[in-house]
């Protein structure tokens, strides 16, 4: 596969997911773990689809193929999926899509502890104009009272930074085999959340067809191409042409539902693309493996 060829996939891939605001504002109903389980239906499938096609293999070899790194990544990936949905529903788009943007010194400070990976120095300083930008938009969320989602998506962050930890020891040609197991783990916690908290597994036809659109075709669909793509480019570029999905998801809410970005929001988003975009620039002579 050309360069050029991957690192379209990659866009393509981070503009599927950049749909996924507005899909979860379009939803009437259905609470957070019912969209949680059945978005995780076909996320599940979409995933072993590709991976399937990916690795040119049958369903059930593929299924063979899973680890116990495999379950460490998926485990972390399905509560960064469960957290990301609930910060979605207490904050507003733009927030949540953007405090995840910090994933890159998340796991840099894990790598650091865990792996014994010392961040450069300017790493850091890119991930103190980060927590600055953070900072505001947290501030901002005090005072509208979105305090709660911002936190959720504080976690969602750290829990995708662990899983790309455990990326770094998975002897596995791609990272789908962790990214179906997070979603048949996603699909437990919302089944079982559902009927024992929330309100059942009862929901409308609009909804349901929405959050399987959205399983398939923005997550499912969006992860496959972005993974296919990321092991024909630098991981430094990758992450880059990735940030079109923090640029694109504000933007579909506040052209269809009006729902724009507050000063602050825009100040603190544009600290953390900015810490972000430096430091993937600086690693391009050096990639790292993501």
């Amino acid at each position: 596969m050309s360069k050029r060829t991957a690192s379209l996939l990659i866009l393509l891939g981070g503009t599927c997911m950049s749909f996924v605001g507005l899909l979860l504002r379009l939803v009437e109903d259905a609470d957070g773990f019912q969209i949680l389980a059945y978005r995780s239906v076909t996320i599940s499938l979409m995933v072993a689809l590709v991976a399937c096609l990916k690795r040119k293999v049958s369903l059930p070899v593929f299924l063979r193929s899973l680890d116990a790194n495999d379950l460490k990544m998926g485990t972390a990936l399905a509560i960064a999926f469960s957290f990301y949905i609930f910060a979605m529903l207490h904050t507003s788009v733009a927030s949540t899509l953007l405090i995840l943007t910090t994933v890159p010194f998340f796991t840099a400070i894990l790598a650091w502890f865990f792996l014994g990976e010392v961040p450069a120095r300017l790493t850091w300083a890119c991930m103190i104009v980060a927590v600055l930008g953070v900072g505001l938009m947290v501030s901002d969320g005090v005072e509208l009272g979105r305090s709660l989602g911002n936190l959720f998506a504080l976690i969602s962050g750290l829990c995708f930074a662990a899983m790309l930890v455990f990326a770094r020891n998975s002897k596995q040609p791609d990272p789908l085999g962790g990214t179906f197991l997070a979603g048949v783990i996603s699909m437990a916690i919302g089944l079982g959340f559902s009927v024992t908290l929330g309100n059942g597994l009862t929901l409308s036809l609009y909804d349901l067809a929405i959050i399987l659109f959205m399983g398939a075709f923005t997550i499912g669909l969006g992860i496959a191409l972005v993974t296919w793509g990321t092991g024909h480019v630098p991981a430094a570029e990758a992450s880059l042409l990735l940030l079109i999905e923090s640029l694109l998801g504000p933007i579909w809410v506040w052209l269809f539902l009006n729902e724009a970005m507050t000063l602050t929001e825009i100040t603190g988003g544009a600290l953390v693309l900015l810490s972000v975009a430096t430091l993937a620039i600086s690693q391009k002579e050096k990639p790292i493996r993501t």
